[in-house]
């Protein structure tokens, strides 16, 4: 949902953040999530990675209707794997981080969890971009209510996703590589000759080396 960001209240500040940045099924999910810290505070928004699924689908709910504005952003696997052509995984992610802060207000304080080894370096690149006031930090999930509540925000539009996709192919588990139920769905896939190419990411490492192309890929 996108609400207009010309109106937003003046101590209004948004956050950044991903889920599925590093599973070999699935999509990546980008989401930005504007409002006052004290309503994100009040309703218990925390790093989606510490509550469990339940308290992030209620969260879900609840940052929607405190959030003045947000947006989310899914790239599926099948557009990861034709970006990955010409790009690598940190560029693909900064394109996308750039699209959303770009449709925030043009004078809230944008916080980042940070994707980059180097968050200075990644503040540069977004605020360069950008023309906003973007500052990036490793853990940012658990220090600034907005990026908790965008976390969250992705972690459960990517869970919804891959429950669409189990509905179809049958059990993935979450799509990480260290996952075995990942990985044995993707070798009874290549046993099976199920074709995977539009969920699955072909550059992934797992997947090149069950697959047997006889290619590996680092995973960013």
């Amino acid at each position: 949902m996108i609400r207009s960001s010309e109106t937003l209240p003046a101590e209004t500040s948004c956050g950044v953040d991903e889920a599925g940045r590093g599973p070999v099924i699935g999509p990546l999910v980008v989401s930005i999530v504007c409002g006052e810290t004290s309503k994100f505070r009040k309703i218990g928004v925390k790093d989606s990675k510490t509550l469990s699924r339940t308290s992030r689908e209620r969260l879900y709910n609840d940052i929607v209707k405190q959030s003045a504005f947000y947006r989310i952003k899914e790239i599926t696997a099948a557009e990861i794997n034709s970006l990955m052509i010409h790009k690598n995984l940190n560029v693909i992610e900064e394109d996308a981080y750039s699209e959303l802060i770009g449709s925030a207000c043009a004078d809230c304080q944008i916080y980042v969890d940070s994707f980059d080894v180097d968050p200075e370096r990644l503040t540069i690149k977004l605020s360069t971009m950008t023309g906003r006031n973007v500052l990036c930090r490793h853990k940012a999930d658990s220090i600034y209510p907005s990026v908790s509540a965008a976390s969250i925000l992705s972690k459960v539009t990517r869970d919804n996703r891959i429950m669409e996709l189990e509905k179809e192919y049958g059990p993935i588990g979450s799509g990480y590589p260290s996952d075995p139920y990942t990985v044995d769905f993707l070798i009874r896939c290549r046993d099976e000759g199920t074709r995977i190419d539009e969920i699955a990411r072909t550059h992934w490492k797992t997947y090149r080396n069950i697959f047997g192309d006889g290619k590996t890929s680092r995973l960013f």
